[in-house]
């Protein structure tokens, strides 16, 4: 367990800010980044091919890499198939990303949240859970958006993005109710968090913009056996996309993230 790499898991990019927020927390272990680009956007897909597609996915990713833990960095395929990930591979660990709905319920001082997600996201019963456990004393505003994840891969391997684009996206988060405003939004996507200050320098009024990154990284780290000091993980941290083709800025931009692709 101690030699076996951390799986981080996305349909994309955006699972790097999760990455990034891990190797601060676990600077000795090993990582082996998956990207399902094959299949982006998980959007497209009907709730029971895209299950199924995962699930065999990672009977694959499981038996290849033989991770001490597996980090599903991205909301819609965790709102979906995390409960099936951990039966069909039972013994295993998975962690998580859930739309941080609680915190967001604990901070907020007008009560007005937003959650901005993708359209899979939104639609899911978690979620709505989550809001009625969590937040039933705020009023949550569900914001589906069905370019903005897009809008961060282009960002990522472009460096640049519409920004009137993101504007349009972030829009609908922003309510008024007599004299109180929307004071949080919970980015519940992992790809988004690559465009908050894009969204901060559109966005009508300032708002304590929702980031789990760092939370989901500690849960994978508690999931672990310590390290001792001095001790690390060798090999190099690994990118892995299911399409099989990588161009040279993607490559680029994961040799930035420390990952050889």
């Amino acid at each position: 367990m101690r030699d076996a790499p951390v799986l981080m898991f996305d349909s994309g990019v955006g699972g790097l800010t999760v990455l990034r927020e891990a190797r601060v927390l676990m600077p000795g272990r090993r990582f082996v980044y998956v990207a399902d680009d094959k299949a982006f956007p998980y959007g497209n897909w009907e709730e029971p091919a895209l299950k199924s597609h995962i699930l065999d996915l990672f009977a694959t990713l499981l038996e290849t890499y033989r991770p001490a833990v597996s980090v599903i960095a991205c909301n819609t395929a965790s709102t979906l198939v995390i409960d099936a990930l951990r039966e069909r591979f039972p013994g295993h660990p998975f962690v998580g990303t859930v739309p941080a709905i609680k915190p967001a319920a604990e901070r907020t001082a007008s009560g007005l949240v937003s959650v901005l997600a993708t359209p899979g996201t939104v639609k899911r019963q978690y979620t709505r859970d989550l809001i009625s456990k969590w937040a039933s004393k705020c009023h949550v505003r569900l914001v589906g958006s069905v370019a903005l994840a897009g809008l961060a891969e282009t960002y990522m391997r472009d460096g640049f993005v519409d920004e009137a684009a993101v504007r349009a996206e972030i829009e609908p988060c922003f309510i008024e109710q007599g004299e109180r405003r929307t004071d949080i939004v919970v980015l519940a996507c992992t790809h988004y968090p690559f465009l908050a200050n894009r969204m901060r320098k559109t966005a009508p009024w300032p708002v304590d913009w929702l980031d789990p990154a760092e939370a989901i990284a500690r849960r994978a780290v508690s999931l672990l056996p310590e390290l001792a000091e001095g001790e690390g993980v060798s090999g190099v941290d690994q990118a892995v996309f299911t399409s099989g083709k990588i161009n040279y800025v993607t490559r680029r931009m994961m040799q930035g993230f420390g990952l050889a692709a």
